[in-house]
């Protein structure tokens, strides 16, 4: 592995041990070179995905973009970390079994979204203003108002 600090191709792994459930391996490297420390996880990747944008642009999919949209969205919430790489973890597993390596980004925004309603409203607030391209303080209240369920059945 790399080091990000200097280049050298030759650092060593300091410590390893399982993450985000098991789904993953985090080792500690150091770099012999420069005396750098960092963090690498190794992961199972099923199949390479392709995200299809609405634009119908192709793009590599990117785990990191994914895993920063959710944490943004779930930023001061009391939602332990652990929690969040699972979750990320399950969406990745999820769309990696769907079958096709082309994945509509639309599909991908329906996944997120369902998975944050299930853990956490505010974060799947937050999320579905920036998905659905809220524009005004009326789209935030005509969707808070979907989620509530009507008078009578409270």
């Amino acid at each position: 592995m790399r080091c990000p600090f200097c280049g050298n191709v030759d650092t060593q792994v300091k410590d390893s041990r399982p993450a985000e459930d098991h789904a993953a391996i985090r080792r500690r490297r150091f770099c012999p070179g420069c005396g750098g420390r960092f963090t690498t996880y190794e992961r199972v990747q099923l199949r390479d995905l392709v995200v299809i944008k609405t634009s119908g642009k192709r793009e590599e999919f990117d785990r990191g973009k994914l895993e920063r949209s959710i944490r943004i969205s779930m930023q001061k919430r009391p939602i332990e970390p652990e929690r969040i790489d699972q979750m990320i973890s399950g969406i990745v597993r999820r769309l990696e079994s769907m079958g096709d390596t082309d994945v509509p980004s639309k599909k991908i925004g329906e996944i997120v979204m369902e998975s944050l309603a299930r853990i956490d409203t505010v974060a799947y607030v937050r999320f579905a203003s920036v998905y659905k391209n809220f524009q005004a303080a009326d789209d935030f209240e005509s969707f808070v108002h979907e989620l509530r369920p009507p008078a009578s059945e409270q």
